[in-house]
């Protein structure tokens, strides 16, 4: 037990400070420690380190080597969740004291990491755009002329067996048009109107239970004071039936989804500040996100499905930016969250 006076001391610091043993038995824990964990000063100083969370996103083999050889460890935007589901993101500093103890450090990151995630989705997203368009310019032009030609070379031949091999082109031209299409998405706003984001998740969860039958279990759990506001509403729909598609097949059509909607105030997205915001999130108890895919994530083409298209992501952040929202994104094995944060804009602030 640390000194009286030291122990006041700690107690003043922000960042979460505790003391445990070579076993990793918490000795002592500032007041930061219990707010971090949820727990109190008596509990926490009861059980290990790895009993004060339900996941964090290193081995307590390396904690413990690092106790034995008296070195100290850093380790950088680690993924922590508490005991009562909350996740953060925390860099944790190890410093060997006498006896076989350490003081860890745990620095709640939350901020910075979502700011820098959103930079890197903008960054994604900008270049993923000016790739695509020049890509679709490149390919749409050629595309038309092999399609005509194919259509006056069908207008020439007699023969059925001939004529079947240009609709085969014709056909195959299309379907390559569509996809282009698809990649692009809607490059302007199309009209919007006031309408409830539970009335879009219904329409949603509906879709999916019909194509994934009783295996997929549906949780609500809504905010009924999220006003209506101004949306283009089959575009966030889409935007959301991706995602939630997205888990279904993640899971095999097997496994529950929660849909959570939540208010937000004082919300800063693409360095635009928003009076108020609605928070719906998507959370699945799947495999997770693989992490080869983490930084990619909303890349055109990419996916982790051998007969996926990669564009159900890339079509739902378009959708969301046009929404002046962003997509965060949290994932572990057992656990996925994708949370739209979308601006609550009224026709008068529209206007």
């Amino acid at each position: 037990m640390a000194p009286i006076e030291e122990t006041r001391l700690l107690n003043h610091l922000t960042a979460a400070v505790m003391v445990v043993d070579s076993q990793l038995m918490v000795q002592f824990a500032n007041q930061a420690c219990e707010q971090l964990f949820g727990l109190s000063h008596r509990r926490l100083t009861e059980i290990r380190l790895t009993d004060c969370v339900s996941r964090i996103g290193l081995e307590p083999a390396q904690l413990q080597q690092s106790l034995a050889s008296h070195q100290g460890s850093a380790f950088y935007a680690m993924s922590l969740v508490s005991l009562d589901g909350q996740h953060h993101t925390v860099d944790l500093f190890l410093t060997p004291l006498q006896d076989g103890q350490g003081l860890l450090e745990l620095r709640v990151i939350d901020q910075q990491q979502r700011i820098s995630q959103e930079l890197h989705q903008y960054a994604q997203h900008h270049a993923a755009q000016l790739l695509v368009r020049g890509l679709a310019h490149e390919i749409k032009n050629p595309l038309g002329g092999l399609r005509g030609a194919a259509q006056l070379l069908e207008r020439q031949l007699t023969e059925p067996d001939q004529k079947e091999f240009t609709g085969i082109i014709i056909e195959q031209a299309d379907r390559l048009r569509i996809l282009v299409d698809r990649l692009l998405g809607p490059q302007k706003p199309g009209p919007r109107v006031v309408a409830n984001i539970h009335r879009v998740l219904e329409q949603v969860s509906q879709l999916c239970a019909l194509e994934f039958a009783d295996t997929l279990v549906f949780i609500r759990d809504y905010d009924p004071s999220i006003p209506d506001f101004e949306m283009e509403r089959d575009l966030l729909q889409q935007a959301v039936l991706n995602i939630v598609r997205n888990a279904a097949q993640a899971m095999e059509g097997r496994g529950t989804i929660t849909l959570k909607t939540r208010t937000c105030s004082q919300v800063t997205i693409a360095g635009k500040r928003h009076r108020m915001a609605a928070m719906v999130s998507i959370i699945d108890n799947g495999p997770g996100i693989d992490d080869k895919l983490k930084d990619t994530l909303f890349y055109p083409m990419v996916t982790g499905k051998a007969d996926g298209s990669g564009l159900g992501l890339s079509i739902a952040q378009n959708a969301v930016a046009q929404h002046q929202g962003r997509i965060d994104v949290d994932s572990w094995p057992g656990h996925t969250a994708f949370t739209l944060m979308l601006p609550l804009i009224t026709t008068k602030e529209s206007q």
